[in-house]
């Protein structure tokens, strides 16, 4: 009986982890799978981005190659997190009302084309009157989205892999190949590692939001006539509410500004739903600040081939999108393994 095949999954972030999880899917029984990481939903770091996030689904209207690959990916996913949220709450998913109001939209908000075609799946999405807008307003939406509590979420798809008989090593790899190394009889590897190990094109983005106990039912995304966002999101399983935030590329800090802290407040203070005898203020948690890791051009999702007949499939660079692209960046990856022979096709999750 031939040697067992592993494949192996490197980052446990959430790319890494719905990744690991479809490609669990497709195994025949001659296979299995490992995830290999730095860091696992148990711990906290600065570079571990993914618990850290807000986090919700939006759009994001665009007529660029990344972009219409990215709201093909998004859209798949939407599909997926709408159903999880229906059929097991426990994953820390919920469908929620989401609002947008723009004082000043972007050109790409004004080509009604574009805007129908990246909101036009969304359940009960339509235009919102001048009527219906805060003053100051002059381009606002509504539709149904997800929120998810982060923490809650990758914690639920590890426990998901590891259920399904996948297996888990903490361990920080150095360069992809390492992990050909790692397990027995590897011949695949999936490099979900945020940054790309090396890879020039790849940046980090410094977020910093705030985390309060204020309660509201719906995302609210508000863009200033300064150009700047602010927006809150509702943890599910009453996991607060997040007040955000900033994208500041390239930008090391690890520290939380308290200046930045009293800016996204005051911005948000002055739309947010406020509960009554909050008497308009926000009781605030903490201040979170991660690390995205982004790539210029967008996502690296490519099949490389190695010595002796190996694959390394690279998955990498989602920025502030990983949880709205998760699944459909998980398709992709399973795809290209598909045509290279590396996997059988089964059913989805």
């Amino acid at each position: 009986m031939p040697e067992k095949e592993t494949i192996v999954v490197i980052g446990a972030g959430v790319i890494g982890l719905t990744t690991a999880l479809r490609i669990q899917e497709t195994l025949n029984r001659n296979q299995s799978i490992h995830l290999i990481a730095r860091d696992f939903p148990n711990t906290t770091s600065l570079n571990y981005a993914s618990p850290w996030a807000g986090a919700h689904y939006r759009p994001v209207p665009g007529s660029t190659p990344q972009a219409l690959r990215e709201e093909t990916q998004a859209k798949e996913t939407y599909g997926y997190l709408k159903q999880l949220a229906s059929s097991d709450p426990s994953s820390g998913i919920a469908v929620v009302e989401g609002v947008e109001h723009l004082e000043d939209p972007p050109v790409e908000y004004l080509d009604e084309q574009s805007v129908q075609e990246s909101y036009g799946h969304l359940d009960g999405f339509r235009r919102l009157g001048r009527e219906e807008c805060p003053a100051g307003v002059s381009w606002g939406v509504r539709y149904d989205t997800v929120t998810i509590n982060s923490p809650v979420y990758c914690a639920y798809l590890l426990r998901k892999f590891v259920l399904g008989g996948g297996v888990t090593r903490e361990y920080t790899v150095i360069d992809p190949t390492e992990a050909f190394y790692l397990a027995p009889n590897v011949k695949t590897v999936v490099n979900c590692s945020g940054l790309g190990f090396g890879d020039e094109r790849s940046f980090i983005i410094r977020g910093q939001t705030c985390l309060v106990r204020n309660p509201c039912n719906q995302t609210v995304t508000r863009q200033n006539t300064d150009g700047s966002w602010s927006f809150c999101i509702p943890r599910p399983l009453s996991g607060g509410t997040i007040i955000g935030g900033t994208k500041q590329p390239r930008d090391y800090n690890p520290s939380p500004l308290l200046e930045t802290r009293e800016k996204l407040l005051a911005n948000a203070a002055k739309w947010f739903p406020f509960a009554p005898g909050s008497d308009g203020k926000f009781d605030v948690i903490r201040d979170i600040v991660g690390r995205r890791p982004a790539r210029e051009g967008g996502m690296r999702i490519e099949a490389e081939k190695v010595e002796d007949g190996r694959f390394v499939i690279h998955a990498y660079g989602a920025g502030g999108r990983g949880f709205e692209l998760s699944y459909g960046v998980a398709a992709d990856v399973v795809k290209l393994m598909v045509s290279n022979k590396l996997v059988g096709e089964k059913a989805s999750l």
